[in-house]
């Protein structure tokens, strides 16, 4: 299987999986998933990190490359499509770096492991990764509501 990983559920698989919830961390580490971590993680880590609002054991120029490596995660560029895909969505999330990850999960097609209940509202394929029972339903688009009559 082929995902996007949030970046909340990369830290949590690294330094508290029992966070997440078992079929996530089995997919994590199952050998024939492509696991793939955004640029926008790694921007969204050294942001946090800088500024204090995220501790790691080593620099992320040294964490996060080093544990990508570790756990065979691809990297997924930010390229202008992404970014320029923010536009067309909803305001529904404000935080710009998970704004950034749903565009690139819609425009590369691929669904994306989080424990973010917000992204629930946005078309774009999930994978629940937080405690199964409080998975958040998705809600319907009004062309999916329209086909179900």
């Amino acid at each position: 299987m082929r995902f996007l990983i949030d970046t909340e559920c990369w830290l949590w698989g690294l330094a508290e999986p029992d966070r997440l919830n078992s079929k996530a961390r089995e997919l994590i580490v199952n050998r024939d998933s492509q696991v793939y971590l955004s640029a926008v993680s790694s921007f969204e880590i050294a942001v946090k990190a800088a500024i204090g609002k995220l501790t790691l054991p080593e620099p992320p120029p040294v964490y996060v490359p080093r544990r990508m490596a570790l756990q065979n995660i691809n990297s997924l560029a930010i390229e202008h499509a992404h970014a320029l895909r923010v536009y067309s969505l909803p305001p529904h999330h404000k935080d710009p770096f998970d704004r950034l990850l749903i565009a690139q999960a819609q425009v590369e097609s691929l669904p994306i492991m989080t424990a973010d209940r917000q992204f629930v509202n946005y078309d774009v394929r999930l994978i629940w990764a937080g405690d199964p029972r409080f998975a958040p339903e998705r809600r319907r688009s009004p062309r999916e509501q329209e086909n179900s009559r």
